[in-house]
């Protein structure tokens, strides 16, 4: 079962140096190769937090648009990372970018609107170096 508050999303996060194998472990203990965000300014780090966030809700909630675990991982993941680049806790986290994203569900077309980005997305944090394949997290 997919967890939706940021706070619970992740279980740990190895923060590497950009080139070095970086994982995630989810919930679900599933582990992702993670996309390295370090070149994001803090402007387009924002930008692709609130994504995020917007996507995590609409494919958690929309059935129209359902992603693998290890796809929800990396986009979970990916925003624990950069919140806290950006020095967020969880509470404003929570607060800044899921709080306006669960908002997104009051509105009928939010699913068939933010849906369809989910791939794109998934895409783009690929190219970035990520990974939606479950891997081995290291002894």
């Amino acid at each position: 079962m997919k967890v939706m508050l940021a706070a619970a999303l992740i279980l740990g996060c190895n923060a590497a140096l950009p080139g070095a194998v970086q994982m995630a472990r989810a919930d679900g203990g599933i582990a992702v190769q993670m996309p390295d965000v370090s070149g994001l300014s803090e402007a387009e780090a924002r930008a692709l937090l609130t994504e995020l966030a917007n996507v995590n809700v609409i494919t958690s909630n929309c059935p129209a648009y359902p992603i693998s675990n290890g796809e929800w991982t990396l986009i979970t993941a990916t925003g624990d990372r950069l919140a806290a680049r950006l020095g967020l806790d969880p509470r404003a986290y929570d607060q800044a970018y899921y709080g306006p994203a669960f908002k997104l569900l009051d509105d009928p077309g939010a699913c068939d609107r933010i849906g369809p980005s989910a791939k794109p997305l998934i895409q783009r944090l690929v190219g970035m170096g990520g990974g939606t394949t479950p891997l081995t997290q290291p002894q």
